[in-house]
């Protein structure tokens, strides 16, 4: 069986350029299907009628920025089997279809109608189909191709980093970088020229250059001096087309700074200078200042200066202000005219950096002379020193020589010179100078343990002119003398113990002595014979310490509460001094630890310390009770003796009541009689007595008031048999506050009348029953007219016993 093999047919189409127009046609190659021995095999009709076609295409081209008034046109499409009958339709889609690129549909040609620019879009990717115009059906396989921008030269280079600042130093050699300068073109660099740039300089030329083809700028001359011209201001243009005539072109602005180097030394604007200088300026004082001109800046610029020599080295030191890069003379030590009256001096200002490549052009320094006069000040007084030391004893009698200062006028008057002491340093006057010859004298008596060193301040003032006066600062220290007895340190508090054991220390005692003796301090104790106790035996520990120990014997509190005790303490001095001091020793009964638990009879320690003071506490306690109740007892009896008048101006006007007591209604006051309002209800009867009262007081006592009586009594009745009746206003005006009540009058005002009397024992428990608020006003009238007198008295009773216990207690001590 012969295996047939079938090759598929290929259309192969080939572009051809039309002549003049750059249009591109399309033939079809027909590839017959062979066997695969290579023969042609011997198809009948049918088999030769099927083929396939398939499209090829290369890029058509079109030129950006074109300026015409028709479409430009671009290319043709073309298929074999389009017979030229208009059967066959084609068909354009994809980038820039129908908007920028049109197609005929039965020719096949494509324009463009719109202006392309490549730096827009480079290419455009379309696909062309071909239909049968009655079935729309492809007559051949869709097909995709590209139609390339072609570029021209219509961008000009930029300088996208422009304007550019650099920085080269001066003197720099020739050919040293100073910047590169980078322009753009956007046209296409892979066609023709269009983006080829070439560098060159407009301005800045000689000092500068630019490499055409890298864009390197250089320096060009070698002596750039900043201090001549400290910057410059380059113009570099890039062209394209190899810089050849017709080419766009762009420039930037580079301006190029130059940086210092230490290429110029400092020197002095004169050779010589002279300066003033008062005698009487102090030390450290700057007196003059001088400058030396460097044209370099910042550190290039720095000096440092220094005297050389000449005769006033000693005297004036220079230093740089690193500000101003001055030189500042100061004054070391202090000017006389009189001495010397002028000074000169040599000095040199250097640079502190040096650059070494510059060192052949000379030395980086300069000298200048300085001149300094003296002038001649009228002067204070001098003192031959200072601060002066001197010394006296404080036994020294009053107008005992302890010293003398001397001062001196320095100027060439000698004016003589009158001495004194500064009062603020000489309080208390204790020394005193003579005005002529400055010898210092006590004029009080001295105690070294008060003062010890006297600081007084000696003023010394020219006669002929009292404004100018010197000062100086006498120590005067008082020596020691023995005039001070020791005595005990502190003051001890010192027990025994009544089982104490024969030999046992007590207390260890030590001394003190405001004095100071050279060789020190050392003290003797001793018992004073006048007072030798049988129970206490003092012994010298020989170091400024003395113990007391117990004798044989034992010690009970009953027999001796307190034990006085006289120590003797000596000092060691000629002539010795000394003193008895009284050591009060308690007996008391002490825990097996021995610490103390009571030092008498029912009473502790501490209680036995303080019993004085808390007998003096609860007296001034009592004392003051007493008077406070005298004082409020007093305020109450006057209060209840000043009558309750009714001041003839507190009178009714319009509607408005006026009265000194708690009474009637608010209500119209206008239709009742108030005079009866203006009265208290002084009555203490018992509430049928108040009845009766409210009855008889009630009459009218004017002619107008008799209408409103049987009215008012009516509706009373009636209130008072309905209990459940409402509190009309009506019914609560009275003609006084609280009568006709069974709880009778609650008001405040009647206590004082009755403070002595029985009603301040009144029960008030009745109210209690009326409600809440009854109830508080019981619970507030039937406790506070007694609360006050009863606390005092409470109180007053308390301070009494206390005292009484206490006044007992120190009887039995």
């Amino acid at each position: 069986m012969d295996l047939l093999w079938f090759l598929s047919a290929l259309s192969v189409f080939t572009l051809q350029e039309r002549a003049g127009t750059g249009a591109m046609t399309l033939k079809s190659v027909l590839l017959r299907q062979l066997r695969p021995g290579g023969g042609a095999s011997a198809c009948s009709p049918a088999q030769h009628s099927r083929r396939r076609r398939s499209w090829v295409w290369n890029q058509f081209f079109v030129l950006e920025e074109f300026t015409g008034n028709d479409p430009l046109y671009v290319g043709k499409l073309h298929s074999d089997v389009d017979k030229g009958d208009g059967q066959v339709r084609y068909v354009l889609t994809g980038e820039g279809a129908a908007s920028i690129f049109s197609i005929d549909e039965s020719t096949g040609d494509i324009h463009a109608t719109r202006r392309l620019d490549r730096e827009q879009q480079a290419y455009y990717t379309l696909r062309a189909q071909a239909r049968n115009r009655d079935t729309n059906r492809l007559v051949e396989p869709e097909s995709q191709f590209i139609i390339k921008v072609q570029d021209v030269n219509d961008n000009e280079p930029k300088f996208l980093d422009g304007p550019y600042t650099a920085r080269v130093a001066e003197r720099s050699p020739v050919g040293t970088s100073v910047v590169t300068v980078v322009a753009t073109d956007a046209d296409d660099p892979t066609y023709g020229n269009s983006a080829r740039l070439m560098y060159s300089i407009l301005q800045g030329q000689p000092y500068f250059s630019v490499e055409p083809k890298t864009g390197v700028v250089r320096t060009a001359l070698p002596d750039l001096d900043r201090e001549v011209r400290d910057s410059h201001l380059l113009v570099v243009q890039a062209k394209d087309m190899i810089g050849q005539i017709g080419g766009l072109s762009g420039s930037t602005s580079v301006t190029v700074i130059l940086t210092d180097v230490n290429d110029n030394p400092p020197h002095f604007p004169r050779r010589s200078y002279q300066f003033s200088v008062r005698e009487s300026e102090l030390v450290s004082t700057v007196v003059a200042k001088i400058r030396a001109v460097d044209p370099d800046e910042g550190p290039n610029a720095e000096l440092d200066y220094r005297i050389l020599d000449g005769d006033g080295l000693g005297i004036f030191s220079i230093t740089t202000d690193s500000h101003t890069q001055e030189g500042l003379i100061t004054l070391h030590k202090n000017l006389d005219f009189e001495t010397k009256s002028s000074y000169m001096l040599r000095v040199e200002a250097s640079n502190l950096y040096v650059d070494a490549r510059f060192l052949s052009s000379g030395p980086f320094s300069d000298v200048a002379t300085v001149r300094l006069l003296v002038q001649n000040v009228d002067e204070p007084p001098v003192f031959h020193s200072s601060v002066s030391w001197m010394m006296v004893s404080e036994a020294a009698a009053v107008g005992t020589e302890v010293g003398s200062v001397l001062a001196r006028d320095p100027d060439a008057t000698n004016s003589p010179i009158r001495y004194s002491i500064d009062r603020q340093s000489n309080l208390e006057r204790y020394f005193h100078i003579d005005s002529g010859t400055g010898v210092i004298t006590t004029a009080q008596p001295l105690d070294r343990e008060t003062v010890a060193v006297h600081n007084i301040t000696v003023v010394a003032t020219e006669r002929l002119d009292p404004s100018l006066t010197g000062k100086a600062v006498v120590l005067i220290s008082v020596t020691d003398v023995n005039d001070n007895p020791p005595s005990l340190a502190i003051d001890y508090d010192t027990f025994v113990c009544e089982n104490s054991e024969p030999g046992q220390i007590v207390q260890t005692l030590s001394a003190v002595d405001r004095d100071e003796p050279e060789e020190g301090q050392h003290f003797l104790f001793s018992l004073s014979e006048a007072g030798q106790n049988l129970s206490f035996t003092l012994r010298d520990n020989k170091d400024n310490t003395a113990s007391i120990l117990t004798r044989p014997g034992g010690f009970l509190q009953r027999d001796q509460l307190l034990h006085l005790l006289p120590v003797v303490i000596s000092d060691s001095s000629r002539p010795p001094l000394s003193s008895t001091n009284t050591l009060s020793i308690t007996v008391c009964t002490c825990d097996a630890a021995g610490e103390p638990r009571s030092c008498r009879q029912g009473a502790p320690l501490l209680l036995l310390v303080s019993l004085q003071s808390a007998v003096t506490a609860a007296v001034l306690t009592c004392i003051l009770t007493l008077l406070g109740v005298v004082v409020v007892t007093a305020a109450i009896r006057r209060r209840r003796r000043d009558p309750l008048t009714v001041v003839a101006e507190r009178c009714v006007q319009e509607n408005i009541v006026c009265y000194d007591d708690e009474g009637g209604g608010e209500e119209d006051t206008e239709a009742f009689d108030m005079l009866a309002l203006r009265h208290l209800n002084t009555t203490g009867q018992s509430h049928q007595t108040q009845a009766r009262t409210l009855t008889s007081t009630s009459e009218p006592t004017s002619e107008g008031n008799w209408l409103f009586l049987p009215f008012i009594r009516e509706r009373l009745q009636q209130a008072d048999l309905d209990s459940a009746a409402p509190p009309f206003d009506s019914l609560q005006t009275y003609a006084f506050e609280g009568s006709g009540s069974s709880a009778a009058s609650l008001s405040s005002l009647n206590s004082l009348d009755s403070f002595n009397s029985q009603e301040c024992q009144q029960n008030y428990d009745l109210l209690k029953e009326w409600g809440p608020r009854f109830r508080k006003l019981a619970d507030l009238y039937g406790h506070r007219q007694t609360s006050l007198l009863k606390h005092v008295f409470l109180s007053l009773h308390d301070c009494c016993h206390h005292f009484h216990s206490e006044s007992k207690n120190f009887m039995n001590i």
